[in-house]
């Protein structure tokens, strides 16, 4: 199985350099990724980036806190481009669940990036409130719960389980820590993985043996030691 890459940025210059790219396939931002590339105008800002970004697939967030100011957002943002996925938390920050506003919006035809979802409970409280034809992505935080000591591998199984039966739907690995990271989320079938610019480079230049690994290794501590002028 084929994994799509998107690229995790907000940065105009990052965007129009990545959507160049044969193996970049589309584009997830977030409030917090706004905010470190500058932006001050939500609105003005996503408008800027969709000059670049026509046809790739990109999401958005709402960060509205409540039901009818989420939906609000979510119809808003929904018309500003064909190739936009609204991106919903699937709690608020009162951990209430979200349903309603996905439900409502799906039954729209708005196509959905569910994010900042860990467990396949989440995966499965979120299915139930979809139809089988609008698109949706899950996102699941990798990364992020193994900052916590928890594996996600076993949610993310789980996840892609049962969402074989939903055509329209795609679990996407997300907060990658590491080049491997594109490795383990092939492996175990999820259909997207978002990855910030400097790992998407990396995992361009894959493919090196362990032998050259080893000597490059050992040639850049020489390298060092001569340009520090080591002696014993």
């Amino acid at each position: 199985m084929t994994i799509k890459i998107f690229c995790d940025i907000a940065d105009l210059k990052s965007i129009k350099k990545f959507n160049k790219k044969k193996t970049v396939q589309g584009f997830t931002t977030n409030p917090s990724l706004m905010r470190k590339a500058g932006a001050k105008d939500y609105h003005s800002y996503s408008k800027q980036i969709l000059k670049f970004c026509k046809k790739k697939p990109i999401s958005f967030e709402v960060f509205a806190d409540d039901n009818k100011s989420m939906i609000n957002q979510g119809k808003k943002i929904s018309t500003w481009g064909k190739n936009i996925y609204v991106k919903v938390p699937v709690v608020n920050s009162k951990n209430k669940f979200t349903g309603r506003v996905i439900k409502e919006l799906n039954s729209q035809n708005i196509n959905l990036n569910i994010t900042a979802v860990y467990t396949a409970r989440q995966t499965k409280k979120i299915l139930k409130q979809i139809n089988k034809k609008t698109k949706v992505i899950i996102s699941i935080f990798a990364g992020r719960a193994g900052d916590a000591g928890k594996d996600p591998i076993p949610e993310f199984k789980k996840s892609i389980k049962m969402a074989k039966s939903f055509k329209n739907v795609e679990i996407l690995w997300a907060s990658v820590r590491e080049p491997y990271n594109f490795v383990q989320a092939k492996q175990i079938g999820c259909h997207i993985i978002t990855i910030p610019p400097s790992i998407i480079e990396k995992i361009e230049n894959f493919g090196k043996s362990f032998q050259q690994l080893t000597t490059e290794t050992v040639k850049a501590f020489l390298v060092d030691s001569r340009k520090s002028k080591f002696k014993i």
